[in-house]
């Protein structure tokens, strides 16, 4: 409070913000990290995988390259940042100022896993966030545009030019009701 401007309404929102920033998901704080070539994705995949810091700490790069989308660079990036001391420094910092996250339920054998979906038009029964999320906890990974290397395309109402190119692609093509069927057959 005895900043500018600052008065006691504002920084008690300001500490909560901060508290509450302090529940994450082990996948973002791995992705907050900062290893290099290590994004969003990759975290989720490593996160569902190991399960723990310790286990990717102690995991080698011909591991690493058995995840989907992690190739020779990203996983001698990986080895590389959790065998400096100040990654076990830092995370002993973070642990100690509160920053917490639940359990992860790593998993293997996933429905999806090494398939590429693409979602395109608009869902009426789930967000697309929703639906890539479900995608993603099955092991498919969603990505925004369609190629040879789509598995299936999630077409919903006014579809466009990604449906026309699935089609062209040959690609399977399924609507919303069959996307609803597959995540409740493997919930």
């Amino acid at each position: 409070t005895s900043l500018e401007r600052m008065g006691e309404k504002s920084s008690d929102n300001l500490i909560n913000s901060i508290e509450q920033s302090k529940e994450t998901t082990f996948a973002r704080l791995l992705y907050a990290l900062g290893i290099r070539e290590v994004g969003e994705a990759t975290a989720k995949s490593l996160a569902i995988k190991f399960g723990t810091f310790e286990e990717i700490a102690a995991s080698t790069a011909e591991e690493l390259e058995n995840i989907q989308d992690i190739g020779p660079v990203v996983a001698s990036r990986i080895v590389e940042y959790f065998s400096e001391p100040r990654y076990k420094t830092m995370l002993e910092q973070l642990l100690a100022v509160g920053i917490s996250w639940p359990a992860v339920s790593k998993q293997s054998n996933r429905p999806l896993d090494g398939e590429t979906w693409v979602l395109t038009g608009s869902l009426e029964s789930m967000s697309r966030k929703t639906a890539k999320e479900a995608l993603e906890s099955l092991g498919a990974k969603v990505a925004s545009s369609v190629s040879a290397k789509t598995s299936k395309l999630v077409a919903g109402a006014s579809a466009g030019s990604k449906l026309t190119k699935a089609q062209e692609l040959g690609i399977d093509i399924i609507d919303e009701d069959e996307l609803r069927r597959i995540l409740s057959e493997n919930d």
